[in-house]
């Protein structure tokens, strides 16, 4: 799906598009990167590199499945370094599977029969929740021009058209799901709005409902995929927290291949080079890194367009509670709606790790090692650098 979404919908031209083959190793340079698939939105991928630097394992956004333990590029791999999305990296948030999440959203269709029905979305993810529902009630899901062709470049299931009334079921940008708009859109016909987000949300209106259908890892399975992997350390990739913790019985203790920290003469010389041309001494390249944000075929008939609900949906009761207890706690359950708790890392409509930043260059190869593992290694010259860096 990326060499087909990126140069329409993101404007990017094709002669900086290189498709990699997922499950297929690729030799760039110096460094062997393998891509495997993160069972997050279409085309998602976790990078495998391997170098002199070691063996690095970055997740980006990912829901684990036990199905990537027979992964070939994963099975028996020591892992120097492992990069984690930790977007639900804490005890009380559990989650239940997304076929479970389908299911209560079906739940909350059923018991609300005469009302529309409209799911909030953000630009690429979810989809496969909308083909369920769908194919579960025969009913179109009407979406804006521009995601019916995004649905069509997925090359996903004929069940999405742009025609305003065909179907009951119709997705929008979350951010419309608010309480003006339910108003306006309860004046019109009762609706009902579902947002699908593993995220503590508060709600402004009764007919805003929360599913707890994520397409990240729940923290059961992030401690089921560390402890599977083994790797000698961990580094949360969402926000800073120290997440860490909860994995350090998991971690290997085989020796870690540290990364080469000396410092290219090529970039001395260009640093140097810039600061001479702007009429300034040269200066320590901890002081110059910039710093940066870091980011978050089924084949059926297709239904009639009809907006009508079958007479079958009528007098169906949903239990107030839908979750499972093996997977959902009430304490932490994000599916009770007027849940209070405060979001974190990925906010409603903002990238995930938009307010943390890294340094880049010479101090980020410090910065995303852990401490622990730099001063066993090389406390002098850490010690040094890093009162120096102060001072300056």
């Amino acid at each position: 799906p990326v060499p087909t979404l990126t140069p329409r919908p993101l404007q990017v031209q094709m002669c900086w598009i290189r498709p990699l083959e997922v499950g297929q190793s690729h030799v760039l340079g110096e460094v062997t990167v393998t891509l495997i698939d993160s069972n997050h939105c279409p085309g998602s991928v976790m990078f495998l590199f391997e170098g002199t630097f070691g063996t690095i394992l970055y997740t980006g956004d990912f829901r684990y499945t036990s199905a990537m333990q027979s992964e070939p590029a994963l099975r028996g791999r020591h892992i120097d370094r492992l990069y984690l999305d930790n977007t639900h990296c804490h005890p009380q948030r559990a989650l239940p599977s997304r076929a479970l999440a389908t299911r209560q959203a079906a739940h909350l269709i059923r018991a609300h029969p005469q009302h529309h029905v409209v799911i909030g979305l953000y630009t690429l993810g979810k989809e496969a929740l909308l083909v369920e529902l769908a194919l579960e009630f025969s009913t179109w899901v009407v979406v804006s021009p521009w995601r019916l062709e995004q649905m069509r470049l997925l090359e996903l299931p004929d069940v999405f058209t742009a025609e305003e009334g065909a179907g009951w079921i119709r997705a929008v940008d979350v951010a419309e799901i608010r309480s003006d708009t339910l108003v306006s859109w309860n004046a019109l016909h009762p609706t009902i709005a579902i947002i699908p987000t593993g995220r503590p949300m508060k709600v402004t209106h009764p007919n805003i409902h929360l599913v707890p259908y994520s397409d990240h890892s729940s923290f059961a399975e992030l401690c089921e995929f560390v402890k599977w992997l083994k790797p000698c350390s961990i580094i949360p990739i969402v926000k800073a927290d120290m997440c860490q913790v909860y994995f350090q019985e998991y971690l290997s203790s085989a020796p870690q291949v540290l990364p080469d920290f000396k410092v290219p003469k090529p970039v001395q010389e260009s640093g140097q080079r810039q600061s001479q041309r702007r009429g300034q001494k040269p200066m320590s390249l901890w002081k110059r890194a910039p710093w940066r944000s870091v980011p978050q075929g089924v084949v059926f008939e297709s239904p009639e367009k009809n907006p009508e609900k079958p007479d079958a949906f009528t007098d169906v009761k949903v239990p107030q509670h839908y979750c499972e207890p093996a997977l959902c706690s009430k304490e932490g359950c994000t599916c009770h709606r007027g849940e209070k708790e405060e979001l974190s890392g990925e906010q409603l409509g903002t990238a995930p790790g938009s307010s943390e930043h890294l340094a880049t260059g010479f101090a980020e190869k410090y910065l995303l090692t852990p401490l622990n593992v730099l001063k066993q290694n090389s406390s002098r010259t850490f010690d040094e650098l890093v009162e120096d860096f102060f001072r300056k």
